[in-house]
């Protein structure tokens, strides 16, 4: 079942076209991937498609849902983490999370959410004492809490050292068993090639091409995802 359609989507920033007709579908219950060079029009499209930001033009349904004309209805029903999240630096781990249910009608219990993500020993924590790897862990938990059928994860790992990148791998695969749809936006060819079922490569505002990993390794006629990105982007780093 397709949970997201996308066809011909465009949005411009004073003039800039930053999204210039992107298509793209997501499946239930898969790890769609989104990568491309900065400023392609990742963050963009996470964005309209979650409800953020409203297009300018082309077809968008979520859930069977308008992200812009049915806001109400959709947002209690996806989950965002975006690229730049921050919380206060004194806010509590428990207190962060009992703070975003209280945004929901129905929200996922916080309690075991926190003990799922392993943040239960960190409850009283506050978010400035919190590592890299915590803090991703309790933006996966906030995600999560309004019990999302979509949740959309951008950049999740940047800066995070190997062992707490695995580490935040693991947790993704453990949303997408839940029966949570994943859409991850990432830098890393070897993230995309480990976690995503599927993935679209965006380039200057459009998709150039999706499909599976090995799909794309076949298109770009190589034998790592990374190389393919390579040789489909023209060279263009992720």
């Amino acid at each position: 079942m397709t949970v997201i359609e996308i066809d011909g989507m465009t949005k411009s920033y004073r003039g800039d076209k930053v999204l210039d007709g992107v298509s793209l579908t997501v499946e239930r219950g898969e790890i769609f991937g989104i990568a491309g060079p900065n400023g392609a029009g990742k963050t963009t499209t996470v964005e309209c498609a979650s409800g953020l930001r409203d297009r300018d033009g082309g077809v968008l349904r979520v859930l069977g849902l308008d992200p812009r004309t049915d806001r109400r209805q959709l947002l209690p029903r996806v989950g965002v983490q975006l690229q730049e999240a921050a919380l206060p630096d004194a806010i509590k781990v428990g207190e962060a999370l009992k703070l975003y249910a209280s945004f929901y009608d129905k929200p996922a219990d916080w309690r075991a959410l926190m003990e799922e993500w392993g943040l239960a020993d960190r409850r009283r924590s506050s978010f400035s004492s919190l590592s890299g790897g915590w803090k991703q862990r309790l933006f996966i938990a906030l995600a999560l809490v309004g019990d999302p059928e979509v949740v959309f994860l951008d950049e999740l790992t940047t800066g995070l050292d190997p062992s707490a990148r695995r580490t935040t791998w693991g947790l993704i695969r453990d949303i997408r068993d839940r029966g949570v749809t994943v859409v991850l936006v990432t830098h890393f060819m070897d993230e995309a090639r480990t976690l995503c079922d599927r993935m679209a490569i965006i380039d200057q505002g459009r998709v150039i091409t999706q499909g599976t990993p090995d799909e794309l390794i076949a298109q770009g006629g190589t034998d790592s995802l990374e190389d393919a990105y390579f040789a489909l982007t023209g060279g263009q780093a992720a």
